[in-house]
């Protein structure tokens, strides 16, 4: 039987609970395919599995973590026709991708571009896609629109800033602190606020962004009073798509501002979504996304990156809220 090295998690908790295991690789089967991990990045969803509040969707490993990867096709199921052995591609993954090999289903891949390598490739799929799909595809987002990103020092952010501009409307964002506005300016954000409670502001400070028109569009990441607080602050018929609950779970609503502006309220989230769902979703990106990366439109984001044997340092650079964009992982 062949093996491979994982990230394990051995029991609930903190980082100091993973370890690095020698665990049985997987065999591509039918119309999925093996690959070859380079690299992989840390999410949200990682640590929560870690601390075992979010466990892994049914048939993917509980106790390997990894929702994003970027390697080489080594090996494909016999239906297989879109890849062959040697190809360079990224996706998205349910569970399992912080290992040396994973099995993908063969419509979930995407080629990476030439220009990108492996610990770039790994940094893009879970914030690009996310962020594609909520802006581009559910919120219909179209040239000169507003578009309010909270968190926008977050790697869903960051990919959420650049995918606006790249649809030529404009990204403002907040953030905790201010350092992470000044750095997303530099990421094309047109401008920003620091929050902690003064969402009072905030209003104002949109009022003033748009002229008075309100916003057209939000992605909240954060949840929670953020909500509450964006649906004042919205254009007619204004978009609000929800992806976070960081800041709560529960949203109060008024509907002086959601009805009498006409406002679209959305939530998303895609690891819970069909696999033809996510084809959907990942082909999208394919062909619309992927190549913006190789012509230079979009560039990743990369906080910093770490070897898999320091995985346990990964997890406590993402826990402590200080970094901006993404952590990587390098398999090999």
């Amino acid at each position: 039987m062949k093996t491979m090295q994982a990230v394990w998690i051995t029991r609930p908790g903190g980082p100091e609970v993973l370890e690095i295991r020698e665990v049985p690789q997987p065999e591509a089967i039918a119309d999925q395919v093996l690959v070859r991990v380079r690299a992989s990045a840390l999410n949200r969803a990682d640590l929560l599995q870690r601390q075992g509040k979010y466990p892994a969707p049914p048939g993917f490993p509980q106790e390997i973590p990894g929702l994003e990867f970027a390697g080489e096709v080594a090996d494909i199921g016999p239906q297989v026709k879109r890849w062959k052995a040697g190809q360079r591609v990224f996706g998205l993954v349910g569970g399992g991708g912080q290992a040396e090999y994973v099995v993908v289903h063969e419509r979930l891949l995407a080629e990476i571009p030439n220009n990108l390598g492996w610990i770039e490739a790994a940094a893009i799929p879970e914030v690009f896609i996310t962020a594609h799909d909520a802006l581009w595809k559910q919120a219909q987002l179209r040239p000169g629109e507003t578009v309010l990103i909270h968190s926008v020092g977050s790697g869903v952010g960051l990919a959420a800033v650049q995918l606006v501009r790249a649809m030529q409307a404009v990204p403002y964002g907040t953030s905790r602190t201010a350092g992470k506005i000044e750095k997303a300016k530099k990421e094309g954000l047109e401008a920003g606020l620091a929050v902690q409670d003064n969402f009072d502001e905030l209003a104002s400070a949109a009022e003033g962004w748009t002229n008075g028109k309100g916003i057209n569009v939000v992605l909240d990441l954060v949840g929670g009073p953020y909500v509450k607080a964006s649906q004042k602050l919205m254009a007619t018929l204004g978009r609000i798509i929800l992806v976070g609950t960081v800041a709560g779970g529960s949203y109060e609503l008024d509907s002086r501002f959601v009805m009498g502006k006409r406002l679209q309220i959305r939530g998303t989230v895609l690891r819970a979504r069909t696999l033809e769902e996510k084809i959907q979703v990942t082909q999208s990106f394919a062909s619309e996304v992927a190549p913006l990366f190789a012509n230079g439109v979009l560039h990743p984001n990369i906080d910093s990156k770490f070897k898999l044997a320091d995985i346990s340092e990964a997890h406590q650079r993402l826990e402590a809220n200080e970094s901006f964009g993404k952590v990587v992982v390098e398999i090999s």
